[in-house]
Parts: C-alpha cells; structure tokens; sequence
C-alpha cells in the first residue's frame, strides 16, 4: 500500500507532503519514488502521524479493563481505533490479585484476536499506594510493594509497567527486582519526599505516573517528587493533558524543564470517556461525570487537599493531543515525540513509535485539527472517520 499526498510527521522531522510505502505491516521507505503497482491510499490535505500510544488508559465507552470481560476489552481496544490509538497498554486499578489475574487472562486472549488496536502489556496502577494519596484508587485494596505478586501476574500476561508510591515499605527492593525483570516501574499516589524519590531513581525508577496529580505539590524549602522529576534527566513525567489535571502554564512548565525527549501524553481515561454524562463506577467507587470532568460522588471537594476528589478523565487522546501541542508551544514534529515514540522507548519497544523504514506501519492520519480521519495498524486500515 501507498499513502500518497499525506504531510508525514515523525518524531524529529517533518518530512513535507511525500509517499509512505508499506509491504506486510511495515514501512518499506517514505520517498516520492515509490513503485506505481501497489494500491494506494490517498491522503490529500491530512497530516501522518505515528499512531497514538497510551500506556495509562483504564477504559472508554462505558467498559473498564477491570471488567475482565473479553466484550470490555473489545469494546475498548476497538473504540481507541476512533482516538487514532494504534497501542495501549491494559490499565488496571487498585483491586485484589485474582481480579488483577483475570485482567492478564483478558489480555491474553485479547490479543489472540487480533482485533482493535493493540495491546502492548499491561500497566498495573496499584495495589501499592500510599493511603493518604490514594485519590480514586479504592482504598480498600492497598498494600505495600510486592514484586512476587507482580511477577506472578506478568507470568500470565507481560506486566509492561508498574505504579507504586516509593515511600512504602519494601519499595526500594522491589523496584530493583521488577527492573531486573525487564518491567518499568513509575512513580505515582504518593507522599514522597526528594531524598526518597532520588533513592527510588538510583533503584530504577524511570517514570512518574500522571505527574503532579497525586503527589505533593512543589515547596521552595521542602524538595518532593515533583522536584525530583523536573530535574531527573533519565526519569519520565506522563502528564494528563485534558485541561482538568494540568493548567497550560503547568504543562509549559514542564515540557520546558523536561524537554520533549522526556514527557508522555496519557488519558488515564476511565469507562466514561465518550460517554455522556452521568454517574459511573471505577474500582468500586462511585464517579460523578458533569461537563467533562469526573468526581468521585462521595468525596466534597476541597481547595485546601493536596489530593482533590477528581477521579480519573474522561477525555480521548486527539483532545489531550490537542492541548499539548496547544499549551506546549512546540513544533509538530516535536510535540508528537510525546504520543507516541517516548512511551515506546521507555518501554523498550524499538519497532513503533516513528515513520520511518522497517517500523511496523501504526499511523494515523488527522486532518489540519487533529481529528483523526484514517487509524492504520499493522499496515491496514483499521478505523475510518465516516
């Protein structure tokens, strides 16, 4: 296949308007002298990007991954084709370990069918958090960090990526166990001070999971995780872009303190990302969603709570998209290191992430908004815009 007449974008170029050549899922070459025999796809006026990848996503549509149902999973790996999500990973909640086991199992024979976007292992957000920082993670369920219950789930299914609050005990051991294991540990729902996040680090904690949100905030002479992480060249801030868990400043703030080499764009959408508004559940607790933002219905909100009562996002990835690059002020070709190659690096996953030879073909073509018009995975066209 032949995408002809697309402005091609990748991390680090913007190529112009050229020709992407793709032969059994991946790209052969982006030239314009490209053979003239094989079918084409014309992509006149829309931009190619590499598809969006969320690596902390807990549903959409009104299905949850913590459904462990296989119709869940269905409905959301196809609905993120419509986000122009090619990858994701499968993100769980604070919930028992036999819960969690059947989410793996889902996993697996998800990706049996080969259908939808595609997942790329699972991120478990908890059970190991801090009480006081557990926001909507179900405050019945935690535990402190335990690398042998982790390493029983990835037996089932690859474990990608693990949340946990470094302060906990046993944390710093079981960070080096799970990196030994090829599985990235970040750092979220935690009280965390400098000196326990720089200790974490040196165990191999290299990302921080929805930046910002869920931990203590910035102090001039009280140093926390936050300030570990703007400075912490080799750890990772995944930030939630929807205008709800970041003001503008905020993100402008700390693309420039990270770079773009160093920020991924999440959703941490819960099942009531398209959905109209209403009342949901997200691991057992109730969820107010009014007006795009999600509350949990029976925690008050208080200004003066480090953690607030927000619960999660509704958002799709082109609106969180959008803002970054809104709110950012960087160029395309930079700002679109954020949705896709950065996640994947960081998860050492080499052949996605970019448009460029010999990646497997995960693209989406947007139009001069952002919306995406066309989701191409594994070189065939997925989802198209009606």
């Amino acid at each position: 296949m032949l995408i002809k007449g697309a402005r091609v974008v990748t991390p680090g170029a913007d190529l112009g308007v050229t020709t992407i050549e793709i032969a059994e899922g991946r790209i052969v070459g982006v030239r314009n002298d490209a053979p003239a025999d094989a079918e084409v796809l014309d992509a006149a006026g829309l931009i190619a990007l590499p598809g969006f990848v969320d690596i902390h996503s807990h549903g959409r549509g009104g299905a949850d991954f913590c459904d462990a149902t296989d119709e869940a999973f269905a409905k959301i790996g196809e609905g993120k084709l419509a986000d122009g999500v090619t990858g994701f990973l499968a993100t769980g909640l604070t919930r028992p370990e036999e819960e969690l086991a059947e989410v793996c199992r889902c996993v697996e024979r998800y990706k049996a069918r080969g259908v939808g976007a595609t997942c790329l292992g699972v991120h478990l957000e908890g059970p190991f958090f801090n009480a006081s920082m557990a926001g909507a993670q179900n405050p019945a369920y935690l535990k402190d960090p335990d690398a042998e219950m982790v390493l029983r789930l990835h037996a089932i299914s690859k474990i990608a990526k693990v949340s946990l609050a470094p302060e906990l005990e046993g944390a710093e051991d079981c960070i080096r166990k799970l990196t030994q294991a090829g599985i990235v540990v970040s750092g979220g729902h935690s009280a965390a001070d400098y000196d326990t996040f720089e200790r974490a680090r040196q165990a191999g904690m290299t990302h921080l999971t929805h930046f910002c949100n869920a931990m203590m905030p910035v102090h001039h002479l009280r140093p926390t995780m936050v300030t570990g992480g703007l400075l912490a060249d080799d750890v990772l801030a995944e930030i939630i872009t929807d205008g709800v868990h970041l003001s503008d400043p905020m993100i402008r703030l700390i693309v420039k303190a990270k770079g773009a080499d160093r920020v991924m764009v999440i959703t941490d959408a819960m099942c009531a990302a398209g959905c109209p508004d209403g009342l949901y559940s997200l691991g057992g607790l109730r969820v107010k969603v009014e007006k795009g933002r999600a509350t949990l219905a029976d925690v008050p909100y208080d200004p003066k709570a480090v953690v607030s009562n927000v619960a999660g996002s509704v958002a799709l990835y082109p609106q969180c998209f959008k803002r970054y690059v809104r709110a950012s002020g960087l160029p395309l070709e930079e700002a679109v290191k954020a949705t896709s190659y950065n996640q994947c690096m960081s998860l050492g996953i080499t052949d996605r992430g970019e448009i460029a030879p010999g990646k497997v073909a995960d693209i989406v073509l947007v139009d001069a908004d952002y919306n995406p018009v066309k989701t191409i995975v594994n070189g065939r066209v997925a989802w198209s815009r009606p």
